[in-house]
């Protein structure tokens, strides 16, 4: 920026005239459960305008299988009046990144995912991420290839976590602590348990497996094991409800109308991010009780999809001032820091896993997978 060799601009068919490399990172969401390609389609045709002999385009965004080749590239093609591989290169390398840490783990954490419609975009694909990758590059033997890998690490991850939110279940039935268990059952290198929780969010995981799905059904294939995960995440947010409003039951307060503190708006520990977070879950849940709710986050100030009865704030005595229970719906790293003083006169519930029960032994304490309050 300092050289002047950065600029940002809003005219995106402009952008892609007076660049010889595009990168399309859009986002794609969901709608009826399926992808909704309209950035990706608003994004391939700018560049199609401006696309030249020689250019290279490099798509990144996550997909169903098949989606670059049949349907962004008739759009670069059409647009352009150019043909892929003779005139220009495409390239598909998907996003491998964590929220919070994107740039360390593009240049350093994880090989880059490279695959080209032909093999000369395969080649200077590679060479072009070769130049920023340090763990290198993998290169995929075609496109949809490499489609299917990325929706692969989303539905593991699902999975992985639906698994640990049953088996939380049945520990909690027996009366057995779920997070001993599960660093015991983790020692072995064969088992890699993930963390349960109140939910799973963001726009990559709980997304993924419908991309999965979509694939699978078109096809007329079963998937019934990502189908099922789905399911077991989405219910949890009012299973953790469930277990936090017996908690008050058993000081002898109601349900509705209890004063709730909901600690967490975003989906995930140390980011700002709330795109489909759990939290607007149990938040609605709670309100279908009756409560009436605060919600803290260090990282949210103002959050316009919170329904007006809810109050958000940044200060944490403020959210927990006259509260009679409180719920940790995000894995922030402060509130595992947090005095239990604070916390002498309400009910805790841990629904991230993150409190250290020794240190609450004179607050009604509770959390997702212990054996007992």
């Amino acid at each position: 920026m300092r050289n002047g060799r950065f600029k940002a601009t809003t005219d995106a068919v402009n952008a892609s005239k007076l660049s010889d490399f595009k990168i399309m990172t859009v986002p794609v969401y969901l709608s009826n459960m399926t992808a909704d390609l309209i950035t990706v389609k608003g994004a391939a045709q700018s560049i199609s305008k401006g696309l030249k002999k020689g250019d290279v385009v490099s798509f990144n965004a996550t997909v169903p299988p098949g989606t670059t080749e049949e349907f962004v590239l008739p759009i670069l093609e059409g647009g352009s009046g150019l043909k892929c591989e003779r005139d220009f290169g495409l390239v598909y390398t998907p996003e491998r990144i964590y929220e919070g840490r994107a740039v360390k783990d593009i240049e350093e954490n994880y090989p880059t995912i490279v695959a080209g419609a032909g093999p000369r975009s395969l080649k200077v694909g590679s060479a072009l991420y070769s130049m920023i990758a340090k763990k290198s590059v993998i290169k995929m033997s075609t496109i949809k290839s490499a489609e299917f890998e990325k929706v692969c690490e989303g539905v593991y991850r699902d999975v992985n976590i639906a698994l640990s939110n049953e088996l939380v279940k049945i520990a909690e039935q027996l009366g057995v602590d779920f997070w001993e268990a599960r660093s015991a059952a983790n020692s072995q290198p064969f088992c890699n348990l993930h963390k349960p929780g109140t939910g799973v969010g963001g726009a990559c995981i709980p997304v993924y497996p419908y991309f999965l799905i979509e694939a699978a059904d078109k096809m007329k294939i079963q998937s019934d094991i990502t189908k099922l995960a789905r399911q077991v995440n989405s219910l949890m947010p009012k299973y953790c409800v469930m277990k936090a409003l017996s908690m008050l039951n058993k000081t002898g307060k109601p349900s509705a109308n209890s004063k709730v503190t909901v600690l967490g708006l975003a989906f995930r520990g140390g980011v700002s991010d709330t795109r489909l977070s759990p939290s607007y879950d149990v938040i609605l849940e709670l309100l279908n009780v009756g409560c009436k709710i605060k919600v803290h986050d260090p990282y949210v100030s103002s959050d316009n999809k919170l329904p007006n009865s809810v109050v958000l704030t940044n200060k944490l005595n403020d959210a927990l001032d006259g509260s009679e229970l409180v719920i940790i719906a995000t894995d922030h790293p402060q509130y595992a820091k947090m005095n239990p003083r604070k916390l002498r006169n309400v009910a805790v519930y841990d629904g991230r896993g993150i409190l250290d029960g020794s240190r609450f032994k004179k607050v009604l304490f509770s959390g997702i997978g212990r054996g007992k309050t």
